[in-house]
């Protein structure tokens, strides 16, 4: 019996199926015409045409007469060769170089002086003028009367006026101190105050110039029955000079004081970091004032003072061996009107007795008795290496004026509604020779978010600092004191989170900003100590 045939599998039908399809395709091109001639390789066709074109030698291809022409053609078409760019010579570097006035410095560069966005610029000029009005008032043993007006001229112009009760401004003293930078009267001396350097109400007025081309307008009265006088001053920032425009007698109410008064282009903002805010801050900084503010839009602010007492004087102080440098030493030994190098040493420095510069003239091998004018690099060298090694007293702390823990108290009390308040005064503490003392405060509780973070008030020598936050010292002691200690939420790096204001003040004869816009406070061990021991105590309470 036969049988059936085995189907045959997929795979078989598959190669079939391909060899029919290989045989379809090889008729096909069978059909197709062959073009005459050989085709050359295509890689001596690309040899043959690369010749031909460059007239290479044993080409294959017979030469046009088009070639010659076409290679004469590039040629004559080549471009000619660019002219060699004139060299400077030193002569003709040094005849466009010139001195760079600090004036015009400062216009360029601007934002080091706390003038580089509108919102700033508005409160930074606000704070200048308003730094001033309490120096004076303070040096003149006047209890302090501040006018803070802000008027709106367009969109992004305000009139900004500042108005104090102080002790005015000699006539020809008001053109400097308006109108020419790092010109003023504290910059040599090591005493507690506000300003500094000399820059900051002229640098005001130079931004008020240079934004909307107005003049600076003062009107100054030094005393009860003198005439009082109106200026309109510019600044020539090629020279670091004023130009008077306007100086006239004029009439006006105040008995003594000064007003200033600059256009300006600005941004005005409400919350942290604003003019409001920073008002308000200096009022509580400076209890013995009574500041009056009058802002573009929203209700005017009126604080009166919480004390009639003036703080007491700060005093001036020689600078400590500790604190000096070797650049700084030099020039003091060379400008001494010491006739020995222990006199100049007793009486250039504080702390320095007779016994102490024989000491340190002793242990740098040098003479007690040879005149400090004769003295070397080479020797006095030896002498600032010499200080350190020789145990000297610390700076006298007299010349520090904090705000104490009781005027603390009473300013968050009229300024926060909370359930709890405490402040402290640390005791003074020196950095590079340079005495300062660390005070703290907190309001706890009440009407404050407990779901945000808190609020840090940071102050220097009374002066609210709005900017910068996170570059300060005042904010790295904060992050670095523990507040779970103290029952608070608090993440890594991170301020903690709670209904609080902390409330920290730093004042020193010399605070170590760390820009000239002074908004930040430089984080030296000495003071980042001082801090955290501070804040750890308010937080204990």
């Amino acid at each position: 019996m036969l049988q059936s045939p085995r189907p045959r599998s997929s795979a078989h039908r598959r190669n079939r199926l391909a060899r029919k399809a290989k045989a379809v395709k090889v008729e096909s091109a069978k059909k197709l015409p062959k073009p005459k001639g050989r085709r050359p390789r295509g890689k001596v066709v690309q040899m043959d045409l690369f010749r031909a074109e460059a007239g290479h030698e044993g080409s294959p291809r017979k030469k046009t007469s088009a070639a010659p022409e076409a290679a004469g053609g590039a040629k004559d078409k080549k471009t000619a060769p660019a002219p060699l760019r004139k060299r400077e010579t030193a002569e003709s570097i040094g005849r466009r170089q010139r001195e760079i006035s600090v004036a015009e410095f400062f216009q360029k560069n601007r934002h080091l002086l706390g003038f580089d966005n509108p919102a700033k610029a508005l409160l930074t000029a606000t704070k200048e003028a308003v730094d001033n009005s309490l120096d004076a008032c303070e040096e003149a043993g006047i209890l302090p009367e501040i006018t803070v007006a802000i008027e709106e001229q367009a969109e992004d112009r305000f009139r900004l006026s500042v108005t104090d009760n102080g002790p005015g401004i000699v006539r020809n003293q008001v053109a400097k101190v308006f109108g020419k930078l790092l010109y003023g009267s504290k910059f040599h001396v090591l005493r507690q105050s506000r300003g500094q350097q000399g820059i900051g109400i002229s640098a005001a007025g130079m931004y008020a110039q240079l934004t909307t081309g107005q003049p600076v307008r003062i009107t100054s009265r030094t005393g009860k029955g003198r005439p009082a006088h109106f200026f309109e001053i510019q600044i020539d920032t090629t020279r670091n000079e004023p130009k008077v425009l306007t100086d006239r007698e004029v009439e006006w109410e105040v008995e003594h004081g000064t007003r200033v008064e600059m256009d300006l282009a600005g941004t005005y903002k409400k919350g942290r970091r604003s003019v409001d805010d920073y008002v308000m801050q200096s009022a509580l900084a400076n209890p013995h004032a009574t500041v009056h503010y009058k802002p573009p839009k929203g209700d005017e602010l009126h604080r009166e003072r919480l004390t009639s007492e003036l703080p007491r004087e700060p005093l001036a102080i020689k600078p400590h061996p500790y604190g000096v440098e070797l650049g700084v030493l030099i020039s003091m030994l060379r400008d001494t009107k010491g006739r020995s190098l222990k006199g100049a040493l007793q009486s250039d420095f504080s702390r320095v007795s007779a016994k102490v510069a024989e000491e340190i003239s002793k242990t740098a091998g040098l003479n007690p008795e040879m005149k400090p004018r004769a003295l070397g690099v080479a020797q006095v060298e030896a002498l600032f290496r010499a200080i350190p090694n020789v145990k000297i007293m610390a700076p006298p702390t007299s010349t520090i004026v904090p705000i104490g823990e009781t005027l603390i108290l009473e300013g968050l009390k009229q300024t926060v509604k909370a359930d709890f308040y405490t402040s402290t005064t640390r005791p003074p503490a020196v950095y590079r020779g340079n005495p300062f003392v660390v005070e703290a405060g907190l309001a706890y509780g009440g009407d404050l978010p407990a779901e945000e973070l808190i609020d840090l008030w940071r102050f220097a020598n009374r002066v609210p600092l709005q900017y910068q936050q996170s570059a300060c010292a005042i904010t790295r002691g904060a992050l670095t004191t523990d507040w779970r200690n103290y029952g608070l939420q608090q993440g890594k790096g991170a301020l903690p989170l709670g209904p609080m204001i902390l409330f920290v003040h730093v004042a020193s004869v010399w605070v170590p900003f760390t820009s000239e816009s002074k908004e930040a406070i430089a984080s030296y061990p000495e003071i980042i100590r001082e801090l955290r021991l501070g804040l750890q105590e308010v937080g204990r309470r």
